[in-house]
């Protein structure tokens, strides 16, 4: 007996995500050994949990579609790409990947709406949510180092950048949980 629930299409859809999730993590990954080898270990250290914090998505795309009966098919991982120049294409790296992934996650719940597909459209809402909050960080890091001086920063402003990243946690918060008393 079939016990799959997904049709092909989402089941694809899902995979390929599972290992966009994983493309994401050696993007982050690589990124912290270059901003290690630069001696931001801060920087280093905080792209690190990030890069094991995209691992953990793949795994959650992964579990949900065996959980519906499918066999999630692992892919080769694109290459990560270039060492970024500075820090400043570094982070805009960083927010450009979150922006194609928010991309590919809305194509999946777009996806699932269209097959009335209720269960992956109601998983879906966890990733839209986190988009929102991996945007907020990425956006936040560009203004941090904006704000630093930009690739002109002095030494002491990028140092005081790398302990403030290796000390924040990695999370943002969501403008929809905002009130006046917790702007």
């Amino acid at each position: 007996m079939n016990t799959n629930r997904l049709s092909p299409a989402i089941e694809k859809a899902l995979s390929d995500q599972m290992n966009k999730e994983i493309h994401a993590s050696h993007t982050f990954l690589s990124y912290g050994i270059w901003a290690d080898d630069k001696g931001y270990q801060g920087i280093a250290n905080f792209l690190y949990r990030h890069a094991q914090e995209e691992r953990n998505h793949s795994i959650k795309f992964m579990e949900y579609v065996l959980n519906r009966g499918g066999k999630p098919k692992v892919a080769a991982i694109p290459a990560p790409p270039a060492d970024p120049k500075t820090l400043t294409a570094c982070f805009d790296g960083i927010f450009k990947h979150e922006v194609d992934n928010t991309t590919a996650i809305y194509k999946i719940v777009d996806l699932s709406l269209q097959e009335k597909d209720w269960a992956t459209w109601n998983f879906m809402q966890w990733f839209v949510q986190e988009q929102i909050e991996e945007e907020t960080l990425a956006q936040n890091l560009i203004d941090k180092l904006k704000i630093a001086g930009g690739d002109r920063a002095t030494d002491e402003s990028l140092f005081t950048l790398d302990k403030s990243l290796k000390e924040s946690p990695d999370d943002a918060p969501l403008a929809q949980n905002a009130t006046g008393a917790n702007p």
